[in-house]
């Protein structure tokens, strides 16, 4: 596997057309191929990019970097072929949060936030991490597979400051999010459709096996969840609720 400092653009496009022409035949990946270089293009525009700025009050209010607008052509190129860069909007994110907190525990206790540990896969600059900790979570982890996005998050990480921080233990980590070793804890896992079919396929048998080996709690809020039917297939996963903008998911015994 190669590392996150080793990645290219050629190679990933490569990946995604034969993963695509595996599946849809080689006409039809070429044609998709051509379809994501010509929204690339459109994607860099002057009005594109004024478009990308809108969603900058957050930065404004907490002083970080968490915006679409300021990310480089390479890692824009690169997200058209996994996903691309957008943070939360923070009322979606706090929606969905409340919509977990009263959801009940596999016990059927209230579910209680300091006994889990969030992880954001494909957590870009970190915006979703830095909402997460308004909640007492145990921990709170994000993994990006871009460099540069990651250490933006690190900076935010650091000079975030927040009078309704109830979390502390935040952490960014760089590396390839679709063979992250889960944690053995209790997990709230977020997903804001960050993976191709094959990337979020391989995110979910290794959860499967993670499961396995250490049954506990998980909860997967998917936000855009273009891909639902992924986790659906899952037999360790149900769906216990959700909206056209977001799905819950939880573990089953």
């Amino acid at each position: 596997m190669n590392s996150p400092s080793q990645i290219s653009v050629l190679q990933t496009a490569w990946q995604w057309w034969t993963y695509a022409a595996a599946y849809e035949g080689y006409f039809a990946a070429t044609r998709r191929l051509v379809g994501v270089l010509w929204e690339f293009v459109r994607d860099s525009t002057p009005e594109r990019l004024r478009q990308r700025y809108g969603d900058a009050d957050y930065d404004w209010d907490y002083r970080v970097n968490t915006t679409s607008g300021a990310v480089g052509w390479r890692d824009r190129l690169l997200g058209m072929f996994h996903s691309a860069y957008q943070p939360t909007e923070p009322a979606a994110f706090h929606e969905m949060l409340d919509a977990l907190q009263q959801t009940p525990n596999l016990d059927r206790t209230t579910l209680k936030f300091r006994d889990f540990t969030f992880v954001d896969l494909g957590s870009g600059k970190g915006r979703t991490l830095l909402m997460a900790s308004d909640y007492p979570f145990r921990r709170i982890l994000g993994v990006e597979l871009l460099p540069s996005l990651h250490q933006i998050a690190q900076q935010n990480l650091r000079q975030y400051k927040s009078e309704s921080q109830k979390c502390f233990a935040l952490e960014a980590i760089c590396a390839d999010a679709t063979a992250f070793p889960f944690p053995e804890d209790p997990l709230v896992i977020y997903l804001f459709n960050p993976f191709p079919e094959s990337g979020m396929r391989r995110v979910f048998v290794n959860l499967e096996q993670t499961l396995r080996a250490h049954p506990r709690p998980v909860y997967v809020l998917y936000h855009n969840p273009l891909l639902e039917y992924v986790l659906s297939e899952s037999a360790r996963l149900r769906k216990i609720a959700g909206t056209r903008q977001y799905s819950l998911f939880g573990s089953q015994r």
